[in-house]
């Protein structure tokens, strides 16, 4: 990777983790704060988590067609500013329903399918996936400092002061932006690109779009279960439920890598693909059984944390190669927009079902909807590198000169 394009991949995973921080810092401890404020229902809670999700999936196609007529930064900005109202609405004292709206204005910030088009501008083919990969890193470890520094942070300022945290980092955040992340090509003149209905009904997009919704479901949806399960099998207060994250997370970072790797340079990302979604379907049928025993629900999240994580590092990859290079912003604004609605369907289903045919059949949901994508991902093509390597390195210096 070029000097550049290091810096770009930085710059944006630190906007993309400090955004995330919004989400996931609250997944590990809401539910149980949940509990003690006024008109406490497991259904409410699902859309607390849910609402970010919802305002995501309606906006990002916006942001990211409006990325690519207006330039990236200035939607980045908007969005990060959107994103730190909501934060610190959510702070301010209130029942579930305040919470709600201010998750929903936090998710109103759509800028995962902007940041992700400026990358996609900003690197070559060749060096892609690398810089993609470094975002998906960040989101890993974002999600890793997320439950090991959830609970203690809750206890320290409680969630109030949660939520003002992520409203002063999404202000960093936009600090970075203005003056940080390098300057992107130029925008492809409107008459140049493709017609928006060309890219959402593109086969293989819709296959990815598909496998983002559904892994993102199912990730929202088991943390509706895993936190009390953690407390109830091993008896862990929540302050302490970090001794089992870090651990997972940061070994399963470990795990992640070899077969990203071995995808990329055999020109086999369809295989591993499909053999990371057929191993989280299994652990999803093991957690149905496995959830009430401490010592299997730990090695079954293991297991979770290495499928999740190769998955979220190749899909933007996949997209990113298989989209016109003139509607990348539109492109992965319909792969955010889906990631969204499986966020937002995750933890509204989630809660659903708890309350009202218990755990076990969360897990029972999750496999069925792996199974679904297995089906729908076993007749994609394999993904080749389009495009001229000359000509990136050409927008790259354009970029670097400004």
């Amino acid at each position: 990777m070029s000097p550049l394009e290091i810096r770009a991949a930085l710059s944006l995973s630190s906007l993309f983790a400090l955004r995330m921080l919004g989400l996931f810092l609250i997944l590990p401890v809401f539910a149980i704060h949940a509990r003690t404020l006024p008109g406490y229902d497991p259904a409410l809670v699902g859309w607390v988590l849910g609402a970010y999700g919802l305002t995501q999936g309606l906006l990002q196609i916006p942001f990211g067609m409006a990325s690519d007529r207006f330039g990236r930064k200035p939607v980045i900005v908007f969005g990060l500013l959107l994103f730190a109202a909501g934060s610190f609405l959510a702070a301010m004292p209130g029942d579930l329903l305040q919470a709600v709206i201010g998750r929903a204005l936090q998710g109103a910030g759509a800028i995962s399918a902007v940041v992700s088009a400026l990358l996609a501008d900003l690197t070559r083919d060749s060096q892609r996936s690398k810089a993609m990969a470094m975002i998906g890193a960040s989101i890993v470890l974002t999600f890793a400092l997320s439950l090991i520094g959830a609970p203690p942070l809750y206890a320290a300022i409680g969630m109030d002061g949660i939520f003002n945290l992520t409203g002063a980092l999404a202000l960093a955040a936009v600090g970075v932006a203005l003056w940080v992340v390098p300057a992107p090509p130029p925008a492809v003149p409107m008459a140049a690109r493709p017609r928006f209905l060309s890219v959402v009904l593109d086969g293989e997009l819709l296959r990815l779009n598909l496998g983002i919704f559904s892994l993102h479901l199912v990730q929202m949806a088991i943390f509706v279960v895993i936190p009390v399960a953690l407390t109830t099998s091993g008896q862990l207060p929540v302050g302490e439920h970090w001794m089992v994250y870090l651990p997972v997370v940061l070994v399963s970072l470990a795990f992640m890598m070899p077969p990203v790797l071995w995808g990329e340079r055999r020109g086999q990302s369809r295989t591993v693909l499909l053999g990371a979604v057929l191993a989280m379907g299994a652990v999803q049928m093991g957690l149905v059984a496995g959830v009430r025993h401490f010592w299997v629900l730990v090695v079954l999240l293991l297991l979770f944390f290495v499928c999740f994580n190769i998955l979220e590092a190749m899909l933007p990859t996949l997209v990113s190669r298989r989209a016109p290079p003139a509607a990348k912003g539109a492109a992965l604004g319909v792969y955010n927009t889906t990631q969204s609605l499986g966020l937002a369907s995750g933890g509204i289903l989630g809660g659903i079902l708890v309350k009202y045919t218990g755990t076990e059949s969360v897990f029972l949901f999750g496999a069925a909807m792996m199974f679904l994508w297995f089906i729908a991902a076993f007749s994609m093509r394999e993904p080749v590198m389009p495009g001229s390597a000359t000509r990136v390195e050409g927008e790259l210096k354009h970029g670097l000169s400004q």
